[in-house]
Parts: structure tokens; sequence; C-alpha cells
């Protein structure tokens, strides 16, 4: 198990740097800004856990512009180390999931694992998003799964 942990997180980085290009890639074609949802909700997790991001304003904001990133690789890890969990888990009972499942499965789940804490906690609602905004999130987390499959194929 702790295999499938461990390859599943090593996959998670993968499928993670996979989600950044594209949404970097995003960003430099279409010329639009960088999303500050990553920073709020840090910063919401700090005001509501009363632990503080210190420093001056300047200060502040640039520890929450590394942070909410750093999140970010954090949730990449752990949605692919709970991937490669089951992945091993499937193999080790000769079974597998269709490979579009599994990416489907897999991109959705980091996806979710982003958007839905976005709502709860306030920070963004996706029934206000257009369509442009569904795709920045929908094909980077697509290509999140595909990524993190292809290093957790044997």
């Amino acid at each position: 198990m702790s295999l499938g942990l461990f390859r599943g997180a090593l996959a998670g980085a993968a499928g993670t740097t996979a989600l950044n290009a594209a949404s970097y890639l995003d960003m430099a074609v279409r010329g639009r800004p960088a999303s500050n949802t990553p920073q709020d909700m840090v910063q919401k997790l700090a005001d509501d856990t009363g632990v503080p991001v210190p420093g001056d304003d300047e200060t502040r904001t640039n520890r929450l512009q590394g942070l909410g990133p750093l999140f970010g690789i954090g949730v990449g890890m752990a949605v692919g180390a709970l991937a490669g969990v089951v992945h091993t888990a499937l193999a080790k009972r000769g079974r597998a999931l269709p490979p579009a499942v599994e990416i489907a499965l897999i991109g959705g789940a980091a996806m979710a694992t982003s958007d839905v804490p976005l709502k709860l906690f306030g920070i963004s609602d996706p029934k206000t998003w257009s369509a442009k905004d569904w795709a920045s999130d929908v094909v980077p987390h697509a290509l999140y799964g595909a990524a993190t499959y292809a290093v957790l194929r044997p």
C-alpha cells in the first residue's frame, strides 16, 4: 500500500506540473492574469484557524502568493497519492479501470478538491463562471488526470 501511496504522490506531482503548464500556457496565449483564488484560500484558512500570515502588507502578500501555489501542489500530490493507492489495490486484485474512466476520475477528484472548498469558503461561486472560466479549470484538470495516470500505469 505504501508503494502505491508513494508512486501516487509522485504521479500527482507530475500531474500538478502538467496542470500548471496548461494554466501558464493559457495565461500566455489569452493574456489573462493569474488567479488569486489559491492565495485567497490560504488567507481564508489562516483567518479561520487563527494562524496569521506574518509580515507587513507587501511581505504578507508575497507570502500568500507563494503559499497559494504550494497549497495547490500539496493538493495535487494528495489526490495523486489517493489515486495511487486505489490504482495499486485494483492492480493487486488483477483489476483495472478503463484508462479514460481512471483519467476522468483522477482529474475530477483534483478539480473537486480544488473547487468545492472555493464555494464552501465563499471565495468563488462556480455557478457564476463563464464558459471560458470553466475551460480554464476543466482542461488543466483533465491534463492533470492524464499525466497522473500516465505515471501510475505499470
